[in-house]
């Protein structure tokens, strides 16, 4: 257990503050002096509520997970019986919602996970893989449809649809674009790539 203090409101803005700040700066660059002075507390009082800055890390990155777990459930639930379309449609939605509306903890985790410490990562890979799961049985489920090619490298595709709208965190200002439009440019890849869908083109 990395907490050693739960549900303060102390904890929740040092939470707070210390995604920010990674998702601006990084892990590296971010000090727990800089967190506390962002939260206005001394910086050894972070250690009243997280043993070390890895552990504040942790907490953080599996906040983000379970933020986008949470919108591919509600996703899920509320597209059962949808057509196959409207489904891929509402999961690559409410995955980029989850990036965009929900703070900086899921973009925290996808900018900083790679560079996180091996010992982190190591926690934190059961619960990615949990969700790239679910990724694959819905990519596998669209293939069985027939809304995706019968012969969709189910992997690389769900490497290849996450991997982009991660990317988006780097380029996309939610501020001058619209959400519903990137989700809807995503989905459109996805399914015709940028090819004319008017036409009937075959790779060289």
């Amino acid at each position: 257990m990395v907490e050693t203090t739960a549900g303060t409101p102390g904890r929740d803005r040092i939470l707070d503050e210390a995604a920010a700040l990674f998702l601006e700066h990084g892990y590296e660059a971010t000090s727990v002096r800089r967190i506390a002075e962002a939260v206005g507390i001394q910086a050894a009082s972070i250690y009243h509520h997280f043993h070390s800055k890895d552990d504040l890390l942790e907490v953080i990155l599996r906040r983000g997970l379970d933020v986008m777990t949470a919108a591919f459930s509600d996703a899920s639930a509320a597209t059962l019986a949808a057509p196959p379309e409207t489904r891929l449609a509402a999961h690559v939605r409410a995955h980029l919602a989850a990036l965009y509306e929900n703070g900086p903890y899921t973009a925290t985790h996808v900018t900083t996970f790679r560079t996180a410490p091996q010992s982190v990562r190591a926690t934190i890979v059961p619960q990615r893989d949990a969700y790239e799961v679910l990724w694959t049985s819905l990519l596998e489920d669209l293939v069985t449809s027939g809304l995706l090619a019968p012969d969709t490298a189910v992997g690389p595709a769900r490497l290849m649809l996450l991997g982009g709208m991660n990317a988006s965190v780097e380029w996309f200002d939610p501020h001058l674009g619209s959400l519903d439009d990137l989700s809807e440019l995503i989905t459109r890849q996805i399914l015709y790539g940028l090819s004319n869908p008017m036409k009937d083109r075959q790779l060289p």
